[in-house]
């Protein structure tokens, strides 16, 4: 196990994709073999660990590197359970050292090009251009000022490449009309409800549309999931592209699990000439959810908060990754997943924070079935004051049946159902799902009036039909709704 990072290596280094000269082969070598044993460096080629309290990032089994998933715990990791959580760890030592605001940094994805290479030559090209003399006078200076900006001007042009320039600022939107009605409506001090509706795993497209038309009077807009648990469904952008054919509006879910860099851009290209307006980014569920044969489960290209800061500058600054200008950009309303309960309300708030930041202008959380705890989380978004820069929407999940709870409660990271919630679920036997009904409709009521929630995103887990029943129990029906037309009965036979 490595001295500083509190975890076996997940996996031998990198190795590179070029052929290096024979002085880079021996400082690659000479790097490998100190940073290996004492923080398990699998030479990514940007170095990251001056930014996360000297623990690696790339040894979360996600290589994910600007936070924790959705799923982090501080027992252990849930892609393996072996192993802690190593993002849980990176804030908890960032927060004993003083150092949490430097996990607000947006951090790059990999440039492949540099992978299974140094970056210690990267750093000494770097101290060359500042001046040795200046470095080393203003490391030894007694002034913190002097010391940050030395320090800062050698790593940070190493770990902020030109085509990223990633800042621990936050970046409002460079537009004023609201380009979606789910952003017109909560601009407008709307109280929002918004639900899922789950793709079909086959091409029948029946009971999918079904479904939209029996909720689109009762939400403010449709979300379709993107192969949730890492298992196939048809794509959020076809299901998306449907909805709007249909008069509903649609929130496009994302994962990064499933996406390249080239990828995401060219399908939001895409969705969004098709009258996709909302994208929600997330990083997706593991591969250890999905059935086998599974895929790649150690790294992926992007993570929600790297997808969050493209986006934001396609469309507001009209530009691809790769620094070319765009002519026509997209105009969409970003939106993030958010994990109260997953860890630590400070660590969450801090994670949400970078968020933020990047780009992220609402929120939709993960299953809330504690209504007292949200006070934590919120409570700590509010020190952060972001509650005034972001949009939340509390996720909730009516329980169908005992079973349903427990499965929540073991398997879904993040999720924790109350005992009290068990114990209502196992006593209510055959009437479960009516009381799972109640119970939703208890959270609904306890949450709404908190300071900072802007509605409710209702999570059925195909129960589809019974949203409209809770939007109208709940009192949530929109100002302009309009009750459907109820279905004429067949003609009787004669």
């Amino acid at each position: 196990m490595p001295v500083f990072t509190p975890g076996r290596r997940w996996q031998p280094p990198f190795m590179p994709f070029k052929r290096e000269t024979f002085g880079n082969r021996v400082l690659e070598a000479t790097e490998r073999w100190v940073k290996g044993p004492l923080f398990g460096c699998r030479m990514c080629g940007n170095c990251l660990l001056q930014e996360t309290a000297f623990i690696c990032s790339m040894e979360c089994p996600k290589g994910a590197r600007n936070g924790p998933c959705g799923g982090s715990t501080k027992e252990h990791c849930y892609v393996d359970e072996t192993r802690p959580c190593i993002w849980y760890r990176i804030y908890e030592r960032a927060f004993k050292m003083g150092r949490q605001e430097m996990l607000l940094e947006v951090l790059p994805p990999l440039d492949w090009d540099k992978v299974g290479t140094e970056t210690w030559g990267d750093v000494a090209r770097q101290i060359g251009k500042v001046g040795i003399k200046t470095f080393v006078t203003g490391l030894l200076s007694s002034d913190p000022h002097k010391r940050t900006f030395v320090w800062d001007a050698v790593f940070r042009p190493v770990r902020q490449p030109e085509w990223w320039q990633g800042d621990a600022e936050y970046h409002s939107p460079k537009y004023t009309e609201p380009v979606s009605q789910l952003e017109r409506r909560l601009k407008a001090g709307e109280f929002v409800v918004t639900c899922e509706v789950a793709p079909p795993q086959t091409v029948a497209t029946n009971k999918l549309n079904s479904n939209i038309d029996m909720v689109r009077p009762y939400v403010a807009a449709i979300n379709f999931t993107d192969c949730p648990s890492a298992t196939p469904r048809m794509s959020s952008w076809a299901c998306s592209s449907m909805a709007i054919q249909r008069g509903a509006e649609p929130v496009m879910q994302i994962a990064a699990r499933d996406r390249t860099r080239i990828g995401l851009q060219a399908e939001v290209l895409g969705a969004n000439a098709l009258g996709v307006r909302n994208i929600l980014c997330l990083s997706g569920d593991s591969m250890k959810l999905a059935p086998d044969p599974r895929g790649r489960m150690d790294v992926i290209d992007l993570d929600s908060v790297q997808m969050l800061w493209i986006l934001r500058k396609m469309r507001d600054e009209g530009k691809y990754l790769d620094g070319r200008a765009m002519k026509f950009p997209p105009k969409y309303f970003l939106g993030a997943a958010a994990s109260p309960f997953a860890s630590e309300p400070k660590f969450q708030a801090l994670r949400e924070n970078k968020k933020v930041n990047a780009g992220a202008q609402f929120f939709q959380t993960n299953l809330v079935y504690d209504a007292d705890r949200l006070d934590d989380w919120l409570n700590e978004m509010a020190k952060r004051d972001i509650l005034g820069k972001v949009y939340i929407l509390i996720g909730i999940t009516p329980l169908k049946s005992y079973k349903v709870a427990k499965y929540m409660n073991d398997e879904v990271p993040g999720v924790t159902v109350p005992d009290v919630l068990m114990k209502r679920m196992e006593a209510a036997g055959d009437g479960a799902a009516e009381e799972g009904v109640k119970i939703a409709l208890e959270l609904i009521e306890k949450i709404r009036t908190k300071q900072g929630v802007n509605g409710f995103h209702i999570m059925a887990v195909g129960w589809e039909e019974i949203v409209p029943r809770i939007v109208t129990e709940a009192g949530l029906l929109p100002p302009d709704f309009v009750p459907p037309a109820a279905k004429e009965a067949p003609p009787a036979k004669a």
